[in-house]
């Protein structure tokens, strides 16, 4: 099992920057990716980003590329993702998620654990 937790969420004004952190733990070895989803009020969760955790490689969702940037510290089990420029569209519960699964990067990989949510609220 592996269990995450997320942090960093908050309320911003439209422009600014916010950083997410989802820590790991348990049996993170056998995981090989991390991946971060959001979903507003009224709409479907919808894919942001995911980063290897064996290679760094990353893959975004073409709405927040070149505006979120995903990071990987291995030695503390935690993945980042910076968020700048933040749109009010952004605002919603992100939750970070782990894939056992040795494929690709892509938006529809399979992930195995979930965090529980951090809201993240945009003001315009």
């Amino acid at each position: 099992q592996v269990q995450l937790v997320e942090s960093g969420g908050g309320l911003v004004q439209a422009g600014g920057s916010l950083r997410l952190s989802c820590a790991a733990s348990g049996r993170t070895a056998s995981t090989y990716s991390m991946g971060w989803f959001r979903r507003a009020l009224g709409k479907e969760r919808e894919f942001v980003a995911t980063i290897s955790t064996k290679g760094g490689n990353t893959y975004y969702a073409d709405s927040v590329k070149g505006r979120f940037t995903l990071s990987v510290d291995n030695a503390k089990n935690t993945v980042y993702l910076q968020m700048n420029t933040l749109k009010p569209e952004d605002t919603a519960v992100y939750y970070c998620a782990a894939s056992r699964s040795n494929v690709p990067l892509g938006p529809r990989n399979e992930y195995d654990y979930w965090g529980q949510g951090t809201q993240v609220t945009v003001s315009s």
